[in-house]
């Protein structure tokens, strides 16, 4: 058995999902340098910093796949697992800024009081935490009654549940799908392709289920990392809600010869989600935020955004 904080312990760890906390108790030295950095980065409120130190935090995804199999002993694999852990911890620690400012809450535990969480039930779930397709009429004349709507994300968001989509929102995804084979990638419960199926759309949901600690999965939600999943559906339309940020699957999607059009909805914050920097690099499709189609993701405080990736003719 590995010791806890061991190289291949750690890289162990780093293979799935951990939190903030969990990684920063098993990698102490690199949270302490992670903190420090970014609590001058942060007391100078210098934007233009933070968005480089974003752009620099994406760009190291992909380095050092020699490591992923072969000999792991030594100072070098120690050191890459450092840098590796410094990389997450600096990610997740920036998603965490990110989500207290958009919402309020920085610590503690959060509760709906009795009234507002009998209107966001009836408004956003069909029962429990099962959401579905939000009315958006509806949601006009409710959500203005909720007194306590920052608390709303930090409830749900640890049940993986970062958005929730309007009908008309999925009417407007199905057109843009318009009738092709399509799959979901990173689906968590596979909430968007069963509204996009049920709608009257098949799309296919897939996720690799890492976060099986958080997130329920049912049965139609194919197991299936994103690019497996491609490779073995051939879609043409690919569709992701919420890709991790600095993911290393998005640059793999735009090489996959049978996707036509890629759909993203995620934030427009861009240390919350995507990887910017493959979304810029890549040259193979045209990207167009679709700010309509942004305006149906809700709830609006979060300042989301729906970008459609188009395979340019010939490419």
């Amino acid at each position: 058995m590995n010791a806890p904080h061991s190289p291949e312990a750690r890289w162990q760890l780093l293979q799935g999902s951990p939190t903030l906390t969990a990684l920063a108790e098993a990698c102490p030295q690199e949270w302490a340098a992670v903190r420090a950095e970014l609590a001058e980065v942060f007391a100078r409120r210098d934007a233009e910093e933070i968005r480089r130190l974003i752009a620099s935090h994406s760009q190291l995804a992909g380095r050092g796949e020699r490591f992923l199999s072969g000999e792991r002993d030594g100072r070098a694999f120690a050191l890459f697992v450092s840098e590796q852990a410094r990389q997450r911890l600096t990610g997740l620690a920036l998603r965490q800024y990110a989500f207290s400012t958009a919402t309020g809450v920085k610590q503690g535990k959060v509760r709906f009081n009795l009234f507002n969480g009998w209107i966001a039930q009836r408004l956003l779930f069909k029962h429990g935490l099962e959401r579905k397709p939000v009315s958006l009429r509806a949601f006009r004349l409710l959500w203005p009654l909720l007194t306590q709507k920052r608390l709303l994300m930090p409830l749900v968001e640890t049940r993986g549940i970062y958005c929730f989509y309007s009908r008309e929102l999925i009417a407007a995804l199905a057109s843009l799908i318009a009738g092709r084979s399509a799959i979901e990638v990173a689906a968590g419960d596979g909430t968007l392709a069963r509204f996009l199926t049920e709608h009257g759309t098949p799309v296919q949901a897939s996720d690799d289920q890492s976060w099986h600690k958080a997130v329920n999965y049912p049965a139609d939600v194919e197991n299936s990392d994103a690019i497996a999943a491609i490779q073995r559906h051939q879609p043409q339309v690919v569709l992701c809600s919420w890709p991790p940020a600095g993911n290393r699957f998005e640059r793999q999607i735009f090489r996959q010869r049978s996707v036509q059009t890629y759909i993203v909805i995620g934030s427009r914050s861009r240390f919350l989600t995507g990887n910017w920097a493959d979304y810029e690099a890549q040259t193979a499709f045209d990207i167009t935020e679709r700010s309509n189609l942004g305006a149906l993701v809700l709830p609006p405080e979060l300042q989301a955004g729906v970008w459609v990736f188009q395979r340019k003719a010939g490419a």
